[in-house]
Formats: C-alpha cells, structure tokens, sequence
C-alpha cells in the first residue's frame, strides 16, 4: 500500500515538473511538495456535485406554502446497518454503499393544503393534515400539475434519496428512527400513540437535517420499483426500470415500531391501480401519502 501511494505521489511530482509554469498552487512563488497537496486537494474537491442547492427554498402555490430542504450529497450505507441488529429482515440486507449528488427534499409530508392548493384550487377544505390514501399514479398527476403551476421539476425521492434524508444525510446520529432520538414515541405518530388517526405535519421532534414526520404520521412513495439489494455500491441508484410493486417508506399511524424505522422496507401492489377490493381497503386504512416531491440540484433553479 505505502509503495503504491509513493508512486501515485511520485507521478504527480513528475507532472509537476514536466510543466511548472502556473503549477504554483499556493501562490508563495516556488514550486514543491506543498503545491502537489494543494493539487490534491483541488482534485478531490472538485469532484464533488458543481450546483449543490446552498439553502432551504420555499414555495407557494395558490396560497398554499411549502419549503424544501438542502441535503448535501454524500456516501452513506443503506440497508440493515449495525443499529438494526434484530429487527431487519430479508429484503432490507444486505447493507451496502450509496453515493448519491446533493438534491431538496420536502421539510414535512405533502398536506391536504397544498394537494388541493394543486388539484382543486376552489376547495375551501384546506388543513395541515398530511394528505393520505392516494395511489403512486394519483401522486404522478399530481406533481405533473405542480411542475405545471411552478415551472420546476419536482418529482418524487428515490428509495436511496428518501433513506440518506430520513438518516439525517452528512449530519446523520446513527439512529433507529427519523426525528434525532431512539425514542419513537416522542417523535413519530404510530400505532401506540396516534389515536388510530392522522396528525398534523411537524408536531414531533425533527431529524438532523430538520425534516419532520419521515417515521410515521403515513407511509411515503419512493419512485423506485420494489426489489431485492445488491452488495455492490452505487452512485445516484434509480432501481430496477419495470416491476409489480413500488417502494413506500417510513411507516404510518397505524404500523408498529419496528416498520417506522429509517431503513424498514415496503412494497406496494399500490403503485398501481387497485383491484376494486385493494381501494376499498386502501379507504379503510388510509396510512399512504408521498413526501414533498425531491427537487435535484439541477432542475431548474
């Protein structure tokens, strides 16, 4: 290893000294060891995402206000990592690395307001609830009609993006759930605190990066088709390009513990149509709704 990292070193003196004209990194007018670090440092950081969003956004759409938060790219491993020991399973291994480009996300879950802000701008029945029991395909109409009225390119997360937001990105803890604790209770609606019901957005604790409700309140569509991991890394992953089911994250008010954790799995035959009996069951339990349409670095702003 030493020998391999003195002849990486060694091409870069060379280099230097093949052409020293305007390799004076640092600007003390002598060429050396010093300039070849800078170098290296410049390589590195210059290879990182060009446009990262530098800040917070917020928009609003006929009346209806919504921010979206800067996640800085980074690497992370999704999967079944060590704080999970005993509660994953199958689907969810193996762990396995991510690298992905920094992009917005949604500060709270899409609410009732701004879906009908968008599809129904003469609806007076507006509240802070998020918005619930509607398909992966009623979700694309729905940020069709949005990019329409903004102009911009919303869509929604993948699979990786929703994981690495919902861990707390760079600023991540390591912890089992969204919202800076282990404590679910204090920071997720769920099965044994919500009542059987729906909250409003943002009233549990936020995550690292302040982004609220990505462990429970209601599940969240991904754009990803439901599959099985690879050990291999990957960069900016999208998933498979055809399947039967889509990916939903995050558990709801009615799912146990266990499902409301950052990296807990779920596929849905409700990235479909339903069958006449799914929607009437889809209408009973009602727990399904996407996060703030994603925003990449490069869509438009």
């Amino acid at each position: 290893m030493a020998r391999k990292s003195f002849f990486l070193l060694a091409m870069l003196l060379v280099a230097f000294a093949g052409n020293a004209q305007n390799r004076d990194q640092n600007g003390d007018g002598v060429v050396n060891v010093t300039d070849v670090v800078d170098l290296i440092n410049y390589i590195l950081t210059s290879s990182k995402d060009p446009n990262p969003p530098s800040s917070n956004q917020t928009f609003t759409v006929n009346g209806a206000s919504f921010e979206m938060i800067a996640v800085e790219g980074g690497t992370f491993t999704m999967g079944a990592t060590s704080e999970q020991v005993g509660d994953a399973i199958a689907d969810e291994e193996p762990a396995h690395k991510v690298t992905l480009s920094s992009y917005l996300i949604g500060k709270t879950e899409v609410t009732e307001e701004l879906w009908k802000a968008v599809m129904d701008p003469n609806s007076f029945l507006r509240t802070n609830l998020p918005v619930e029991g509607r398909s992966w395909n009623e979700c694309q109409e729905f940020i069709t009609k949005l990019n329409e009225l903004t102009g911009k390119n919303f869509r929604l997360p993948t699979e990786a993006e929703w994981e690495f937001a919902a861990r707390g990105g760079n600023k991540s803890q390591g912890y089992k759930y969204s919202g800076g604790s282990n404590f679910l209770y204090e920071l997720a609606w769920y099965s044994s605190n919500s009542s059987s019901q729906t909250h409003p957005v943002a009233t549990k604790a936020p995550n690292e990066l302040g982004i609220y409700d990505m462990s429970g309140n209601v599940n969240e569509w991904c754009s990803d088709w439901y599959r099985r991991y690879s050990s291999e890394s990957q960069t900016n992953p999208t998933g498979p390009t055809s399947g039967s089911e889509r990916v939903w994250r995050g558990g709801g008010w009615c799912d146990y513990q266990r499902d409301c954790r950052v990296f807990s799995l779920f596929g849905s035959w409700l990235g479909r149509e339903p069958e006449p009996w799914q929607a009437e069951w889809l209408q009973r339990d009602g727990s399904f709704a996407i996060k703030n349409a994603v925003v990449s670095c490069l869509s438009g702003y």
